[in-house]
């Protein structure tokens, strides 16, 4: 049957995938899009690639409208004083933001699934130099593609491990990861939005003709920032991951009106941490270094004689 009108139940790898992971072990080649710095980096710590990989998921997210989209601040006004203060409606904190950041989450794994288990065909024992995209599908309203791309790779001994590793880190960056006694476990994302209602305090600030702190949106982005970095560690634990090297990190924040205040607006804002987890592997201890004595007169004999009375005790 024709690859491309094949159908697929979304389960093992997709059809298209199947044929260029077979092709490619029946030529007997790879592909990758590693410089020859990397190249050589990744040989001298006892891998080679094996093939480029990828994983890819077309994901609806379409939950919008007044009074029951994502980004409802929850905010209540007051009688005294111009309202009551805002607070930040985050998603970590299980505010209506919370199934947004887990339906992005399902699609973030759900790529990262196929582009291992692509991985996994081609015999390698983790992937380098992923980069994780998220983009707007063409012509298709509230449609999102999440991909990843990647350099699967294999370790020249004998020893695998129990499941292939997944990291952002280059060629150059996997081998001194390697080197230094670590081993990357899994790229991670962290995750958090949050929402805060542009009250009374915050237009008086905002509008001030002074120079002064916006406390209100200071508190958000701040609160935002750690939620994402909260979730993030939590998942390196859940991974058995001893720490973790941060690739990257994006803040966005933009405007919008209020679901539940008319003629007001809230200020939503969006923060991304992507990183790898790594653990610390065993090694056998170095064999002590000796010290290589060369007598140059007739003490000779008297040391090789003390050396043999050390060694007989």
């Amino acid at each position: 049957m024709d690859t491309m009108t094949e159908s697929w139940d979304g389960t093992g790898l997709p059809p298209v995938a199947a044929a260029r992971v077979a092709e490619g072990r029946a030529g007997g080649t790879w592909s990758s899009a590693l410089s020859t710095g990397e190249f050589a980096a990744i040989r001298s710590v006892g891998f080679e690639p094996v093939g480029q990989v990828m994983g890819s998921a077309v994901y609806r997210v379409g939950r919008s409208g007044r009074y029951w989209g994502y980004h409802a601040c929850g905010y209540r006004s007051g009688w005294f004083n111009g309202g009551n203060r805002a607070t930040v409606a985050l998603s970590g904190r299980g505010a209506p933001s919370a199934p947004l950041v887990k339906v992005l989450d399902d699609a973030r794994r759900a790529a990262l699934g196929r582009m291992t288990a692509e991985c996994t065909a081609l015999g390698g024992d983790g992937v380098v130099a992923a980069r994780l995209t998220m983009t707007p599908f063409p012509a298709a309203p509230h449609c999102l593609e999440f991909q990843v791309i990647g350099i699967a790779v294999r370790a020249a001994g004998r020893v695998r491990p129990g499941r292939p590793f997944t990291s952002h880190l280059d060629g150059q960056g996997f081998a001194k990861l390697i080197t230094a006694g670590w081993v990357p476990v899994d790229l991670l994302v962290g995750m958090s939005i949050g929402v805060r209602h542009d009250d009374y305090r915050t237009g008086l600030q905002r509008f001030s003709w002074s120079n002064q702190e916006v406390d209100g949106w200071t508190d958000l982005v701040r609160q935002v920032r750690a939620d994402a970095r909260t979730q993030l560690h939590r998942q390196v634990a859940e991974h058995g991951g001893d720490g973790l090297v941060l690739s990257g990190n994006g803040l966005r924040v933009w405007e919008e009106h209020c679901m539940v205040q008319d003629k007001q607006t809230d200020h939503i804002t969006e923060a991304t941490m992507v990183g790898t987890a790594v653990a610390r592997f065993a090694t056998a201890p170095a064999a002590p270094r000796t010290l290589t004595v060369m007598p140059l007169n007739g003490d000779g004999d008297r040391l090789r004689r003390r050396l043999a009375r050390a060694a007989r005790r």
